[in-house]
């Protein structure tokens, strides 16, 4: 069995979800695919189902839930579900390209070969690596991980990176159910109790491009969650013990 599966959130991604399986697939090493699809209108679901029948259902998984139900949500869903398959390498990745799947490889490695418990694809190893963002958007995310690190303490460039390799042993230690997070707030959340835990985490330099099909998920109640919730995050962490 394979020991990596790469986990995808989709809600209206039928312009991209082909093509990123594809992909993916194609790879080498070896990477399984769960898509984590919240019952999108636009038949993502469906061509995913017609896809299972060329890659089969044991390489291209797939978990619909009814109605949009957060990021979050959907990344703890898989979480679960690959756990629950015995995976080892445990990856979280967008649909729409801005991640290249081609450093999928790189994480795996970081995790595999040099004792990473997480791997970070960061933007901001090397200055600000993004293609495509308006200032105001580039802006915003590099003060947000100032804001981030500043309030938690947590050395980590790209808090709010949506790429990352985990291992297994990360997300069986991490009481899944605890977490609160249901938009990108999450994945401040989940480099911060992985922190916590004392687990190595390392940032592997990456370009990440904005995505040229379909529409951002962004709104200003997912910023203001991030930015609001960091604090009780914080605050919350005085009352908990991490053994």
């Amino acid at each position: 069995m394979n020991s990596r599966i790469v986990i995808i959130p989709t809600y209206n991604e039928i312009e991209n979800i082909e093509a990123i399986i594809r992909k993916v697939m194609s790879l080498e090493p070896s990477f399984d695919l769960l898509i984590v699809d919240d019952g999108s209108p636009d038949g993502t679901g469906k061509k995913v189902k017609e896809l299972q029948t060329e890659f089969g259902t044991n390489r291209l998984h797939l978990q619909e839930r009814k109605g949009k139900l957060g990021l979050g949500t959907a990344y703890i869903h898989g979480f679960k579900y690959a756990l629950g398959l015995n995976y080892e390498y445990i990856f979280e990745m967008d649909a729409d390209f801005s991640h290249n799947p081609d450093d999928l490889v790189k994480l795996y490695n970081a995790c595999a070969n040099d004792g990473a418990d997480m791997a970070i694809g960061s933007r901001y190893i090397h200055g600000v690596n993004v293609v495509n963002w308006p200032m105001s958007r580039v802006l915003m995310s590099y003060f947000a991980g100032y804001y981030v690190r500043f309030i938690t303490g947590i050395p980590v460039k790209d808090v709010t990176a949506g790429f990352k390799c985990y291992t297994a042993k990360v997300l069986r230690t991490i009481n899944l159910d605890t977490i609160k997070f249901v938009g990108y707030a999450f994945q401040v959340e989940m480099k911060f109790t992985t922190w916590k835990y004392g687990f190595k985490i390392v940032e592997v330099p990456i370009i990440f491009t904005d995505r040229t099909k379909g529409q951002s998920k962004m709104s200003a109640n997912i910023f203001r969650e991030a930015i609001l919730g960091v604090i009780q995050m914080k605050l919350n962490s005085f009352f908990k013990k991490y053994k």
